[in-house]
Parts: C-alpha cells; structure tokens; sequence
C-alpha cells in the first residue's frame, strides 16, 4: 500500500493518454540524458540516449535511441559506432570521453515510424542524425523539463522543411 499523502482527486487532473509517434521528418534535438545498461539478455552492453525536440508543434516530445557499443555482435557494434560517430560529428565534439559531453547541444533527428514487432504497435525510430543548418561549433543550450504533470500536446509537428513559411522553425 501506498499513501497519497492526504488524497488525489482525479477530477483536478486530465487523464494521460498516451503518445503517439511523431510524424516522419528531420527534427532539431538535444540529448538531454545518456546511460550505460546491460543488454536485456546480460551479454553485452548498450548506451541509452534520451533526446527532447527542442522546436516546433512537438517541442518537449523525448525520443530515444540505443547504441550497441559493446555487444557480441560485431555488427551491432559496428552500426553503434558509425551512429556515435554522426552524433559526435553533427554536435562538434569528436572526441568525448563520456556521453555527457554530447548533451544539450543542438543536432538533427531523422525521425521514422516504424510497426514493433513484439507487440504491433508504431513507433519512432531515429534513422541518422545531421548537424544543424550552419552551426560551425558546438553550442550548449538549456532545456527545462515540462512542467510536473503537463503532458506535451498530441499534434502533427511540421517536419524541417516544411513549415508554412517553408523554412525550419530557427531560420526565421
């Protein structure tokens, strides 16, 4: 048992309902946190990335990715590492010592929906990663966390490229 410390009244809280995937499309991300985990099998090891869109319709939305660093796999670790490597590349720092030195600055996602397979619902998946339009060094940004208990709006983003104005959200 658990107490809720004087009570929860359901009326004062929308209900959450869940996320569906963002929309196929190049969107600008920072990663906000990385880690280090055991593979589900215990075998080998993978790097988790948390990324928020940080511009447009689904500014605040979390994306992840996993990278394979080190798994038994040398296939799986070969992907990891050219994935790691467009990361670096897209955010200036070529060389980190740990995934921290990756967060908070700005990079493009390219963004895909794809169907899972254990349980046939869609998905995003992160297919590669770009720099941003023009940057030529590695600039940090600040992403405050959404506020507690606001769950981000279920819209259609429009993907770089194709705002109404037809140009990405920073090049107003």
């Amino acid at each position: 048992m658990a107490s809720l410390d004087g009570g929860f009244n359901a009326n004062d809280v929308e209900p959450f309902v869940g996320f569906d995937p963002i929309p196929v499309g190049d969107y600008l991300v920072v990663i906000t946190n990385s880690e280090r985990q055991e593979t589900k099998a215990g075998d080998s090891q993978l790097v988790t990335l948390e990324l928020q869109v940080i511009d447009g319709p689904h500014k605040g939305r979390t994306l992840f990715d996993r990278l394979n660093l080190w798994n038994k796999s040398q296939k799986a670790t070969e992907i990891a590492r050219a994935t790691l490597s467009a990361i670096c590349r897209a955010v200036g720092v070529m060389q980190p010592r740990d995934t921290c030195e990756l967060h908070n600055i700005p990079l493009i996602a390219s963004v895909k929906v794809e169907k899972r397979e254990d349980n046939g619902k869609y998905t995003n998946r992160i297919s590669a990663y770009k720099p941003r339009h023009g940057a030529t060094q590695a600039q940090s940004v600040n992403v405050a966390p959404p506020p507690t208990g606001v769950t981000p709006p279920l819209q259609s983003a429009y993907p770089i490229g194709s705002s109404p104005n037809g140009k990405a959200p920073w090049q107003r």
